[in-house]
């Protein structure tokens, strides 16, 4: 990959301000996220405006539904032009096989695949939820199903990303919950900074507001790319 592992997220209101956002950072880094915000607003058809820019999208839709309700929206945003769907890994493995056949099925191009949800990176404790799993087993589990399920990769916060290199090594990893040094954490529980969550084996990582909010947004973006650079050294 020429262009730092950096997708960045659109969390934006609105199409016009996620077209500028994109357009201002794509030098900086290798693609896009768009997610809930983006997908209830504008919608789908805004993959397509992005795509133009030339770097692949990663719609964060979350799919957790019956194995065909999630197979048609995963048909749906392959033929928007997405790179990348997430699925919640909880769903299942019928569910997650339906996803891959999905958005295999709809993918304007051939490289098109479905990432897992493992644990969100806003949760430290499961307790609440049922599962009597710590969030390490309850990772490692999980990654192993997406893995037999055929998808491309996980989405895991730094903590577990060598869990997932242990369960699942077939999968990219895919870390959001990046924050740089002395960045608020916001509604994130489990973060890590971007050299650290590569130096632990990220494949590609997802930042948003430490990016987005900046008051100059490509010196940000174009500061982190660095110190990945840096870590990468020349031989990437």
């Amino acid at each position: 990959m020429n262009q730092p592992p950096i997708l960045v997220a659109l969390d934006t209101p609105t199409a016009s301000e996620a077209h500028r956002l994109a357009a201002e950072l794509v030098p900086h880094v290798a693609g896009f996220k768009v997610g809930l915000e983006l997908l209830m607003g504008p919608g789908p058809s805004l993959i397509a405006g992005l795509r133009e820019l030339g770097r692949p999208i990663f719609v964060d839709a979350k799919l957790h539904d019956i194995p065909n309700t999630v197979a048609a929206a995963a048909r749906q945003l392959g033929a928007a032009g997405a790179r990348w769907v997430t699925v919640h890994a909880s769903g299942g493995r019928p569910m997650m096989e339906a996803a891959v056949a999905g958005l295999g099925d709809g993918a304007r191009d051939e490289a098109a695949g479905i990432l897992a949800v493992t644990v969100l990176t806003s949760l430290d404790d499961l307790t609440d939820l049922g599962v009597g799993d710590s969030i390490p087993d309850h990772v490692e589990r999980l990654a192993t199903l997406a893995s037999n399920a055929g998808v491309e990769g996980v989405v895991c916060s730094a903590r577990e990303i060598r869990v997932c290199a242990a369960a699942a090594p077939s999968l990219i990893r895919v870390v959001p919950g990046i924050r740089p040094g002395g960045v608020d954490h916001h509604d994130q529980a489990r973060v890590a900074t971007p050299r650290a969550a590569m130096d632990e084996g990220a494949d590609l990582l997802v930042i948003g507001r430490a990016i987005t909010t900046a008051p100059d947004p490509a010196e940000a973006a174009a500061t982190i790319a660095q110190t990945i650079l840096e870590r990468r050294g020349p031989g990437g």
